[in-house]
């Protein structure tokens, strides 16, 4: 089949705007469902749609008009529910501007809840790979609650407390061992500590009896 046109010499050509529920910001999140929907076409048309501007364009030849047809339908149809699209992790973390360890920390501890797994194989991988993906519209509350600021100071705050303890426990665990070195002193006689003598001495060196 002969080269998918370009918008510069298609004479077929049509455009569907993303509107920002669907992309939350992101053009990472746009070129994600750009990809969600080529991979409902057929593969030998695929390559015609592109995103322009915040806007997906198709974009054929005028031989091919059943074709462009078919496709229109398809990307029409898909975008019906665009918005509902889960959120796979490399959206979420440009949507949010996070790290993968924010991101890992955050779906561990619950505070960013999962909407379920998605498996997919990667081309070039014989392996699947399960991850999690998420609510489009629990990411849009978290972004416009600035919940991941929140977060942020409760991370922060909760090491500063761990470090606190350790200092603490590292200071007992000190003085513990400098007490354990410390020599005890030795045992002294009552008689020897209070430097007298038995009761009776003078009497018995009197009498000469030591002698």
């Amino acid at each position: 089949m002969a080269k998918p046109k370009t918008t510069d010499d298609a004479e077929l050509i049509k455009e569907w705007p993303l509107s920002t529920a669907a992309t939350l910001g992101s053009s990472v999140r746009a070129k994600g469902i750009l990809l969600e929907i080529r991979a409902r076409l057929p593969l030998a048309v695929r390559k015609s749609l592109e995103i322009e501007a915040g806007a997906l364009t198709l974009a054929m030849a005028e031989t091919a008009k059943s074709a462009f047809r078919a496709a229109s339908s398809v990307v029409s149809n898909a975008l019906e529910d665009i918005e509902s699209l889960p959120v796979i992790p490399r959206e979420i973390q440009d949507i949010l501007t996070i790290s993968i360890t924010e991101r890992h920390r955050w779906l561990s501890d619950g505070r960013l809840p999962s909407a379920g797994t998605r498996t997919v194989k990667l081309r070039g991988r014989a392996k699947k790979i399960t991850f999690h993906v998420f609510d489009p519209r629990v990411v849009e509350d978290i972004l416009d609650r600035d919940l991941v600021t929140v977060w942020r100071e409760e991370d922060a705050e909760a090491r500063a407390e761990k470090r606190r303890r350790a200092a603490l426990k590292a200071k007992l665990t000190r003085s513990l061992k400098t007490k354990a070195k410390t020599p005890s002193k030795p045992d002294v006689d009552a008689d020897d500590a209070s430097g007298s003598k038995p009761l009776g001495w003078e009497e018995f060196s009197r009498d000469g009896l030591l002698r």
